[in-house]
């Protein structure tokens, strides 16, 4: 070991120096997502633009000088150091090549998220880009010497050095002061792409809100209960839940290739204007089980506040939670879980990941043995990236060339969007099969209802997958597609008219706001906390609701 020790003692940096390098890595080279966003959206337009970017590098610096001076001392230096380096480079590679931006909700998300999840975003090329961008500077600066002076002239040294790179900044900032002002209002989100301080502030906001949730199990309505139209039918509703599937790619909404074939052929109603109430799933589930609209719910909150399945439940019903994915994320906590993973039928699974056809398996026979009014979520996989191509058995392979890899930014659109029109056109047959399955029981008012969580991107504009923040969020990843089947039984003893529903999908905007309204509803259950103005059904029900 006497060469090593011979080495570090060659290695070895002055603090000031070190202050330096690292503001100066973490502002450019950690940045790299931030410095595309910003040289992609300015216009050059003359002397003050010129200036502007002039001065964007020092805005961006100043504060992380400012910060290593503050923590470059003995015994805090290298810990410091060497954990935000590891963090950031990491969160680089995601905000660079998957157009990540990152706030409470992505951090909510990465806490989230199971270890299958995580494993398939770990990649050959991502491992490469930690290493080099992240690891490599760890172990340069774990080895290296740092010398200090003495105490009174680092102080001195690091005032002034801060003060000469305040007073620039703030020069700088004078000159460009309208230049600021208007960047800022115009790309409010650009500040979820400063590195290490997005995440800084994203962690910290996360943990606060889970602080101040209330913990005691909020009771929404314990006298709910079943009010129905008089009818001899048990109620079944079949309840799935989509993944990650946007409208545009479905051909029920004008998409020109044919991804759903199979249920063209059913008599459904598909909304045409349906949007989320989230980018992520972390958020979406919970908040389309919740009587709350997005604009007032808090994903903390809800998972101390009972749902749509809890008032089922009060009112009657039974309630149960099929799931093909990791997590319900809280929603199903206190209904009947059936965990098909665990199952690991190969004729589905693969050891890792299962097709959603397992949703099915069994399903006949849940359908023959029902005696009471029930409630059944299919919860998919759908078409959750990176992976795409292991949401479908071959015999769905209709469009090729596909990406059969987690690194989707490396292969080209045509094979990304193939890939994922096939998760669709699997999704396509899972849907129809438990519509089929549904009709095998006339003796049942039943109906299925599918809507997806949220959308996807597929590289548009450099965007990946989802997660996007919910204001600046594109287009693909909000509209999703909301599809409707009901039995002759459910039409004519809940009173819908059918054509009169069909004609509100294609007019009407609705989002995931609508659903514990509209659900609550068609199921006849009688709450306070029910708002007929977000139920779907309201214009369509040729006899009122709850007038017996």
């Amino acid at each position: 070991m006497n060469w090593l020790r011979k080495f570090k003692s060659k290695l070895a940096i002055k603090s000031h120096w070190l202050i330096l390098l690292a503001g100066l890595y973490f502002a450019f080279v950690l940045n790299l997502s931030l410095w595309r966003f910003v040289f992609k959206t300015i216009e050059f337009t003359g002397v003050s633009t010129f200036i502007f970017l002039l001065s964007l590098p020092f805005f961006i610096f100043a504060p992380l000088y400012l910060f290593f001076n503050l923590t470059v001392a003995p015994y805090t230096a290298k810990p410091v150091l060497i954990f935000l380096v590891l963090i950031s480079s990491a969160a680089n590679y995601f905000m660079y090549n998957l157009g990540v931006y990152i706030d409470a909700d992505m951090i909510r998300n990465v806490v989230e998220t199971s270890v299958r999840e995580t494993s398939d975003l770990v990649t050959a090329q991502k491992i490469v880009w930690v290493l080099t961008m992240g690891v490599l500077p760890a172990l340069i600066i774990a080895v290296t010497k740092i010398e200090y002076q003495s105490f009174g002239k680092e102080i001195t040294k690091r005032v002034g050095c801060i003060l000469v790179m305040m007073l620039v900044t703030a020069g700088f900032m004078a000159v460009s002061y309208k230049e600021y002002a208007s960047f800022g209002r115009n790309n409010h989100q650009v500040r979820k792409l400063i590195n290490t301080v997005n995440y800084t502030y994203a962690t910290v906001r996360y943990f606060q809100l889970q602080a101040q949730a209330d913990r005691k199990l909020k009771r929404l309505d314990e006298n709910a209960e079943l009010v129905p139209f008089t009818d001899p039918h048990i109620t079944v509703l079949v309840f799935v839940l989509g993944e990650a599937a946007r409208a545009e790619n479905f051909s029920l909404y004008g998409y020109e290739r044919e991804t759903n074939p199979l249920l063209k052929k059913q008599d459904v109603i598909h909304f045409n204007e349906m949007n989320s109430c989230g980018t992520a799933t972390a958020v979406s589930v919970p908040c389309m089980f919740s009587h709350m609209k997005r604009t007032g719910f808090g994903a903390a909150d809800a998972r101390y506040t009972e749902n749509l399945l809890d008032i089922l439940q009060t009112a009657g019903y039974r309630v149960i939670w099929r799931m093909n994915a990791d997590s319900c994320k809280g929603v199903c906590d206190r209904a009947e879980v059936q965990d098909m993973q665990k199952t690991n039928n190969p004729k589905y699974c693969d050891g890792r990941y299962c097709y959603d056809g397992i949703l099915l398996d069994g399903f006949p026979e849940i359908l023959a043995d029902i005696k009471q009014d029930t409630a059944i979520i299919l919860q998919t996989i759908g078409s959750h990236g990176p992976t795409y191509y292991r949401r479908y058995p071959d015999d769905f392979k209709k469009f090729t060339p596909t990406c059969d890899s987690a690194n989707i930014q490396n292969c080209t659109r045509d094979q990304i969007v193939n890939t994922y029109d096939n998760t669709i056109l699997y999704t396509d047959y899972v849907v129809s099969s438990a519509i089929d399955m549904l009709k095998e029981h006339p003796e049942y008012e039943s109906g299925l209802i599918y809507v997806s969580d949220h959308g996807e991107s597929l590289g548009e504009g450099g965007i990946y997958l989802h997660g996007f923040p919910y204001k600046f969020a594109p287009r693909e990843q909000i509209r999703i597609p909301k599809i409707i089947w009901m039995s002759e039984a459910m039409k004519k003893w809940d009173y819908i008219d059918w054509e009169c529903l069909r004609k509100e999908a294609m007019e009407k905007n609705y989002t995931h706001d609508n659903l514990f309204h509209s659900i609550t509803g068609l199921l006849e259950v009688k709450t306070h906390v029910y708002n007929k103005e977000y139920d779907i059904f309201k214009n369509c029900r040729t006899k009122e609701l709850f007038s017996e």
